[in-house]
């Protein structure tokens, strides 16, 4: 049921505060709830490939740093796929959805109320990332768990893509003024909004100098490689 004033306008806890979210409709989940459902299935998927990685047989002896950054690309691919695929798919009726995955955006929303504005660059970063970044990032666990010739290039790419997008997510946002969010919240905004939001700008990053490392090393032996056949002709 809707909350509303005598004038009709619709309560809602989100900023801006004069905002006009009609279709609002209040969660009938807590915080604590939605938060737990998300931590909890996203340890799942970090433990289960953990656990896969750990298998030296079939992963090769995948070393420590390389297995938590596969475990990094599980999370991404269950938060991108479906978390933010959910987003992508129902963005116009979010508002005033009580699923389960509409009332997390919902909660979420109070550190950004772009998702409940079905904000115009939100929808298709959003649906970018759903669409490439989840895919990819399952199709990076398999390509090092097999270890792909191509892996560290779907590294680069992935990463690159996330970092591109979370910069704009930041930056569109301190354009505006952080006015989406109440500024200086602990949980709302320096939480959900900066805390949650800056993992895809630091991992990227260290993934993004690593694949460079990789890479270059695979090029170097190339060159080499090839400057060694050519002195022995």
């Amino acid at each position: 049921m809707m909350a509303s004033t005598s004038t009709g306008r619709v309560l809602h806890p989100y900023w801006p505060r004069d905002l006009l979210i009609p279709t609002y409709v209040p969660n009938d989940r807590s915080m604590s709830e939605i938060l737990v459902f998300l931590f909890s299935v996203s340890g799942v998927f970090l433990l289960v490939t953990w656990f896969i990685t750990g298998l030296g047989r079939a992963t090769g002896g995948l070393g420590t740093w390389r297995r938590l950054a596969l475990c990094w690309f599980a999370v991404c691919g269950f938060v991108h796929g479906v978390i933010e695929g959910w987003f992508c798919l129902f963005y116009d009726i979010i508002p005033g959805d009580q699923s389960f995955l509409s009332q997390l955006w919902k909660e979420y929303s109070k550190g950004d109320s772009r998702y409940v504005m079905a904000d115009n660059f939100t929808v298709c970063m959003e649906t970018v990332t759903a669409c490439l970044w989840g895919p990819f990032s399952f199709w990076a666990v398999y390509a090092f768990l097999a270890n792909k010739p191509y892996r560290f290039v779907l590294q680069l790419i992935i990463s690159l893509g996330q970092l591109y997008g979370d910069v704009l997510y930041f930056f569109t946002e301190h354009r505006d003024g952080y006015s989406h969010s109440e500024l200086g919240h602990p949980v709302y905004f320096w939480f959900y909004f900066v805390f949650m939001n800056g993992l895809w700008i630091v991992i990227p990053l260290a993934l993004i100098v690593d694949a460079w490392k990789q890479l270059s090393a695979a090029q170097t032996h190339t060159d080499n490689t090839k400057s060694h056949k050519t002195k022995k002709k």
